[in-house]
């Protein structure tokens, strides 16, 4: 239309075969005018289809790190991530909560590197896990098996590769690794635990502790898992407590001066005063992390909050507490 517009004027108005002044004056004014209405349509058009692309892409992402639902088995939870890809909301990190009839299971983990490019391996280790969470009754038979669709995901990717002639971004195929957290919580509260190399949650309970002090196993796709998987039993979740599970994103972003966010010191000044909903508390932890580092991150960052809204259940005779011991599967 704007092209129309500029050469209707050129052929067919006597104004623009003169050659005087006001002339060249008003044809340049035309073509100004053309040019600028041209400018706008083709901006107005990418804006449009990028705004598509967006919706395209969100729906996408949600579908793989789909939104959590507000309650689970009496827990009330919450999810928030920060990419450092921009424009994406999911990178490196995941996570996922189910109701099984073993509990309620919920996994979290961050794979090596971060953005568009780790979306694969994540969806291998999630789709992993919203199966064998509901199919196995143990946790170490659920680690197994992530572990065999992280193997699985990285061969077909270098078969991929090498076929059509690329090379992994990152370097060599065998460097990938997952770390990977799975909690496991009974109908009383009870905590079990499974770590692949991923940092321990917060427990808050008037103040934030770690979860325990224990050694986790090496992160999934370093080495092969060994033949007895430990599973640490960490005492229960009571009423009005809360585990806060994060990847190392959180911890390890640093301000303009090079200092590390605090973690643990902006959970334990939420956990001050009354309880709130996990949401509020992540949008400020959230918050807290953005006024430190001063812009956003430069790795990924995830954080899930789980709080026991049940009502308290009397305590077996055998039950040990908060007290960490193992087991072997």
């Amino acid at each position: 239309m704007w092209g129309a517009v500029a050469i209707t004027y050129k052929l067919a108005c006597p104004l623009a075969q003169q050659d005087g002044m006001g002339a060249r004056i008003v044809s340049s004014a035309v073509f100004f005018a053309v040019g600028t209405g041209l400018m706008v349509h083709v901006h107005r058009t990418l804006l449009r289809e990028l705004r598509q692309v967006r919706a395209v892409a969100g729906a996408a992402q949600n579908v793989l790190l789909r939104p959590l639902p507000p309650r689970v088995e009496g827990l009330a939870l919450a999810a928030g991530r920060v990419s450092a890809s921009r424009g994406a909301s999911v990178g490196g990190d995941l996570y996922e909560v189910a109701a099984t009839d073993h509990g309620v299971r919920v996994v979290m983990g961050d794979v090596r590197g971060h953005g568009l490019a780790a979306i694969g391996t994540v969806a291998a280790v999630l789709g992993s896990f919203r199966e064998a969470a509901h199919d196995e009754p143990e946790l170490p038979l659920v680690m197994r098996r992530l572990e065999r669709a992280l193997g699985r995901h990285l061969r077909e990717r270098s078969r991929a590769e090498q076929s059509g002639g690329e090379s992994a971004p990152d370097g060599s195929l065998a460097e990938e690794f997952v770390t990977v957290l799975l909690l496991e919580i009974s109908a009383e509260g009870e905590l079990s635990a499974l770590n692949c190399g991923h940092p321990w949650p917060y427990l808050l309970s008037g103040q934030a502790v770690p979860l325990t002090d224990a050694d986790p196993l090496p992160p999934l796709g370093l080495f092969p898992l060994p033949g007895d998987l430990p599973v640490l039993c960490c005492g229960r979740l009571r009423p009005g407590e809360a585990l806060v599970l994060h990847t190392d994103g959180m911890e390890d972003a640093r301000d303009a001066a090079g200092e590390f966010f605090p973690l643990q010191a902006a959970l334990t000044e939420a956990a001050r005063g009354p309880s709130r909903p996990p949401q509020d508390l992540i949008h400020e932890i959230y918050g807290e992390l953005l006024r430190h580092v001063g812009r956003s991150p430069s790795d990924d960052a995830a954080l899930l909050v789980l709080r026991n809204d049940r009502q308290e259940v009397p305590r077996r005779q055998h039950e040990p507490g908060r007290r960490i011991t193992r087991t072997m599967s």
